[in-house]
């Protein structure tokens, strides 16, 4: 199963309607919690997810907004039993912060900290890219290895059924028929987390080709001056960046507290989206990973 649980959609200051930043990517056995901020712990309840699905929680940064809801967090998966390893991982400039949240939270978790430094892989399938906000931040990309799509049509004309199927897959070739003889390449799926940061070639880097991109949407384009102040993205500056790296669907996140209605916000993306499809998010939102597309002959 592959779904995006949004817990948050606030920026600095939460409102009524939406809580402080919190995300939670359900990825085949694996979840990683984005950025919990204040009351996370309770949102995933209403959001109908366990702390026992947590297996990786990713920080971008550790303004209060994006990391105050992490003792809360590693405390509830205390409380639940959980046994498996957790991987942290946080810009290295942001250790003291970190460990200093950690040291509040419940003790009895296997808790590995990973500081990062630098842009790269930080774990399999995992990288991250510098980003340009007024501290140490960095975005996350999550990539599928690509493969490929069995046609059923040719393993018939094959002769090939049953458990032969998955010797073909495993060893590549059968009886003199190629594993490329009855398939077509299928990209791998990719996600991209972009969050609190001004235009910059990390955030291009991150958004490039991914199924599914979430992305800071703090300010109206009539307030860029202010997204440039505080180096953060305005919702057309989203959109621009989904457009360029021609991204599936951009989800737009991290909403200014002056915005009551984000359809203003929303508009603004789709206008310079291109064919991106794009989605205003709302808390407790749960958005299935969009289908995975099938392989082209080529």
């Amino acid at each position: 199963m592959r779904e995006f649980v949004v817990l948050g959609t606030a920026s600095q200051v939460p409102t009524r309607t939406r809580n402080h930043n919190g995300y939670l990517l359900l990825w085949d056995g694996e979840g990683l919690l984005f950025d919990p901020g204040e009351g996370t712990q309770r949102q995933m309840m209403l959001a109908g997810v366990s702390a026992t699905q947590i297996t990786r929680i990713c920080l971008t940064h550790v303004h209060g907004d994006h990391c105050y809801g992490l003792p809360g967090v590693l405390s509830r998966m205390v409380l639940d039993g959980v046994q498996h390893p957790v991987h942290l991982h946080f810009p290295a400039s942001g250790e003291d912060v970190v460990r200093a949240l950690v040291s509040l939270a419940s003790p009895g978790l296997d808790l590995l900290l990973h500081p990062h430094g630098n842009g790269g892989m930080v774990a399999p399938g995992l990288e991250v890219r510098p980003l340009n906000h007024r501290i140490e931040t960095y975005g996350y990309r999550l990539v599928e290895p690509d493969g490929r799509t069995l046609l059923p049509a040719r393993l018939t004309a094959a002769g090939i059924s049953g458990p032969d199927v998955s010797r073909l897959q495993r060893e590549g070739s059968l009886a003199g028929v190629r594993l490329e003889d009855v398939s077509v390449p299928r990209p791998g799926q990719r996600f991209a987390f972009v969050m609190d940061t001004a235009a910059c070639t990390g955030a291009e880097e991150l958004a490039d080709g991914v199924d599914l991109l979430v992305a800071e949407s703090t300010f109206s384009d009539d307030d860029a001056a202010l997204a440039e102040q505080y180096r953060h993205l305005t919702a057309g500056q989203a959109g621009d960046l989904a457009a360029n790296g021609d991204v599936g669907t951009l989800i737009l996140t991290h909403f200014s507290a002056r915005y009551e209605d984000v359809a203003l916000l929303a508009g603004q993306a789709k206008a310079r989206a291109g064919r991106t499809a794009v989605l205003a998010a709302n808390d407790l939102d749960r958005i299935p990973f969009p289908k995975r597309q099938r392989g082209i002959e080529g």
